[in-house]
């Protein structure tokens, strides 16, 4: 995922955040919570790369 498409995802998650909290509605919660999910998932996958880049490993 690249920088734009991370942030519409960002930008659609917390449109149904605010929608749940407005509303109570459960298909609201249901897709904040898969966008939440998918969104921790490119964190995640970002702060991996990251890590190997700054520490790589050495195979002997």
């Amino acid at each position: 995922m690249d920088a734009k498409e991370f942030f519409g995802r960002v930008e659609r998650m917390r449109k149904a955040q605010k929608e749940y909290f407005r509303t109570r509605s459960g298909r609201a919660l249901i897709e904040s919570k898969r966008l939440e999910r998918e969104i921790d998932a490119e964190i995640e996958r970002v702060n991996r790369i990251l890590s190997e880049r700054r520490n790589p490993k050495i195979e002997f």
